[in-house]
């Protein structure tokens, strides 16, 4: 009887709502500052990889492009390898303890949803893994190439980010005062720079692409039309000549 007691018995955990049910649940086995420390480096080695690979296809090209550049790589990365691990693994991560794992438990400590299989999380994150990953990647690419698509593409992108994020912030605030459901803790450092800033940089910076875009588009769709105004007024003087 009490080993029966002791398998039904929830594995206490720290994430919220606190009578939910964390399979398999382990506590990190890293410090918080270890795991940023090693993530942070490993995006500084992939940065200053891909500023390399910039610098040797085009030299060139104006600082503010090769921001944007890294911007894609940056997010192509996150989307494709660290959204991409949620996806595959989304029903072992309670007690996960690689790197990504373990990032991924810290995170949940603002949106818990992340260790339950969440639909809607599985879902969104599964997309944006598959689609926004690789196409960031394309997108840095056709930049640094001045590819004539890459605009059109940097949009696609941009707006598909937006929108998941939307959705993202939306479902959580449906559930905490439709339902009465709040997936993070109640420490104002886990709800403000987790949940809040960590993901409204993929709305402000999107925007930003997503005007950009938008901007260029018309100027070069009004450059064509007043070029070909040009061309069918050349044409008739040489009729009337």
């Amino acid at each position: 009887m009490d080993t029966f007691s002791m398998n039904v018995t929830k594995i206490p955990h720290p994430f919220y709502p606190i009578e939910t049910e964390i399979v398999g649940y382990l506590a990190n086995e890293w410090s918080v500052p270890t795991l940023l420390g090693v993530f942070a480096a490993g995006w500084g080695v992939i940065l200053a990889a891909t500023l390399a690979v910039v610098k040797r296809h085009n030299p060139t090209l104006p600082s503010r492009e090769k921001a944007t550049i890294l911007w894609f790589v940056l997010s192509g990365t996150i989307h494709l390898f660290f959204e991409g691990y949620f996806a595959v693994n989304h029903t072992r991560m309670g007690g996960a303890q690689d790197l990504f794992g373990q990032l991924w438990k810290e995170y949940s400590l603002s949106d818990s949803r992340y260790l339950i299989s969440d639909p809607f999380v599985l879902c969104m994150e599964t997309v944006t893994a598959v689609c926004w990953g690789p196409l960031s990647f394309v997108v840095a690419w056709f930049i640094t190439k001045q590819h004539p698509l890459r605009y059109p593409l940097q949009a696609l992108v941009s707006i598909g980010q937006i929108y998941g994020d939307i959705l993202y912030y939306a479902t959580s605030m449906f559930d905490h005062y439709h339902k009465g459901l709040t997936y993070c803790r109640p420490e104002g450092y886990y709800f403000w720079c987790y949940y809040f800033f960590m993901n409204f940089i993929w709305i402000v910076i999107p925007g930003i692409l997503l005007y950009q875009s938008v901007d260029a588009t018309g100027r070069a769709f009004k450059a064509l039309d007043k070029m070909s105004k040009s061309l069918q007024g050349n044409g008739h003087v040489k009729k009337s000549n």
